[in-house]
Order: structure tokens, then C-alpha cells, then sequence
């Protein structure tokens, strides 16, 4: 008995490889953003300079590391997760800019 292509899957399977990959950017956007709002509020504060660029490259290498992962699986699954990292930016925007003065 032979393991089945990718091709001959049912579409609810790959339906739900999408909404896996929805869901895993729209998680890995919260986290982009959210660290990305920490940093801008440190280089304003008094916060550690080395500590505050050691996150902004680690926050870069992360989301480019994922994101490629994603690609090697092919177009569809990396614009599903693209997507859901620019919901995702909608989302933490709006609640900066409420929190914000």
C-alpha cells in the first residue's frame, strides 16, 4: 500500500493545512507586532540598547525563518500565512493606537 500524493488528498485536508497556516501567521504576526510595539517603546524609554537590537534582529531572523519554511511548502500555504501576519497587523495596531496618547 503506497502513502498517497499530496494531489490525491481530499479538499477538507487541504482546507484545513490552509486554516493551520492562517492561524500560525496571524500567531506569529501578534508576536512580530507586539515585540515590534515593546522595542519602539524601550528606544524611547531608558532601555538597554544592546538588549533592544539583539530582539530586533532575533524578531527578523524568526518571522524570515517561518516565513521561508512555509514557502518550501509552496505558494498557497506562504500567502495563507502572510495573510494571516497582515491580520494580524491590523489587529495590534488598532489596539496601539487606542492605547497610544
Amino acid at each position: 500500500m503506497s502513502i498517497p500524493s499530496f494531489d490525491m488528498l481530499p479538499a477538507w485536508v487541504e482546507l484545513l493545512g490552509l486554516a493551520a497556516h492562517l492561524s500560525a501567521g496571524f500567531a506569529l504576526g501578534i508576536m512580530y507586532f507586539r515585540s515590534l510595539w515593546w522595542s519602539a517603546c524601550r528606544f524611547g524609554g531608558r532601555g538597554s540598547l544592546v538588549a533592544t537590537i539583539a530582539l530586533m534582529i532575533g524578531r527578523f531572523v524568526f518571522i524570515g525563518g517561518v516565513l521561508t519554511l512555509a514557502s518550501l511548502e509552496g505558494a498557497l500555504p506562504l500567502l495563507t500565512m502572510a495573510l494571516g501576519v497582515l491580520i494580524a497587523r491590523f489587529v495590534v495596531m488598532n489596539r496601539v493606537r487606542e492605547a497610544a496618547p
